[in-house]
């Protein structure tokens, strides 16, 4: 006589207590991923910040970030989708004496195996943008300013030629009511007992009612006024604009703080006739 076949034990609560705390775990970790995706695709952005507030021009945007933090997202929302459809699953096989199948296992290793990528990667930008960052920031202080500690002058690359910069600084120094008592052309007076140079010109101007008081204050000063700026090329081509700095010219003199806006606006005249 055959025996009939048992009837399937029934889950206890500690198995539906078990699928909901695997329910709960898996939902945290689609979560995660949402946040961590989205800081990832804002990431681009603080790197333009971080660049303005150390005076370094942006990068080219790679759109790195930005895909790979929706990518995230994406992800985390599959995640819990496929969390809650699983849990239902689980719940049916419970309510008829089944088994929890392995499924959730295999999609923790997956999700494991691919924040392991995600990081590799992110690694990689991260190193690859701060060696873009640095060559970028040592090239713009090789490039377009050089300012000697010792001697207290101050050099700007000019976008311009020589003549050309020449001729905008004449412009500004009108503009302004400053007179030019001087253009000295160290090339072109070279040329004249035949010998050669790079294009060199010395500009040498300023303004009585700004330099009087400099002088009344620290007479010494006049050896260094009516101030001056040299335009010069340079063996590789590259005009430059120098001065001097006009705080070395104060702490040279013992010149009050109080005046030294009177010779400040040498850097400003350099600054503009560079662009």
């Amino acid at each position: 006589m055959e025996n009939p076949s048992e009837p399937a034990p029934n889950a206890s609560l500690a198995d539906y207590l078990a699928a909901e705390r695997t329910l709960l775990a898996w939902i945290r970790t689609g979560l995660a991923l949402m946040g961590f995706g989205f800081v990832l695709a804002r990431f681009a952005l603080f790197l333009g910040e971080l660049h303005l507030m150390q005076n370094v021009p942006p990068l080219a945007s790679t759109g790195f970030s930005l895909w790979s933090g929706t990518g995230l997202i994406a992800i985390g929302v599959i995640v819990n989708v496929f969390a809650g459809w699983h849990h239902l699953r689980t719940i049916r096989a419970l309510d008829h004496g089944g088994k929890a199948s392995p499924e959730s296992t295999a999609m923790a290793v997956g999700v494991a195996f691919l924040l392991g990528l995600v990081g590799i990667a992110m690694a990689i930008y991260l190193v690859s943008v701060r060696s873009s960052a640095h060559s970028t920031n040592t090239e713009k202080k090789e490039t377009s300013m050089s300012v000697s500690t010792e001697n207290g002058i101050i050099s700007v690359a000019s976008n311009h030629s020589v003549d050309g910069t020449v001729e905008r600084l004449k412009g500004i120094l009108q503009a302004k009511g400053v007179m030019l008592f001087a253009l000295v052309d160290h090339s072109g007076e070279a040329a004249k007992v035949g010998m050669s140079m790079h294009p060199t010109k010395l500009l040498i101007f300023g303004s009585p009612k700004a330099g009087t008081p400099l002088m009344q204050a620290a007479p010494s000063i006049a050896i260094d006024l009516p101030l001056k700026i040299l335009v010069a090329e340079d063996e590789q081509g590259k005009v430059w604009i120098s001065y001097n700095s006009p705080e070395y010219l104060a702490k040279r003199h013992g010149l009050p703080a109080d005046l030294l806006q009177n010779i400040a606006v040498v850097k400003t005249l350099a600054e503009k006739a560079a662009e």
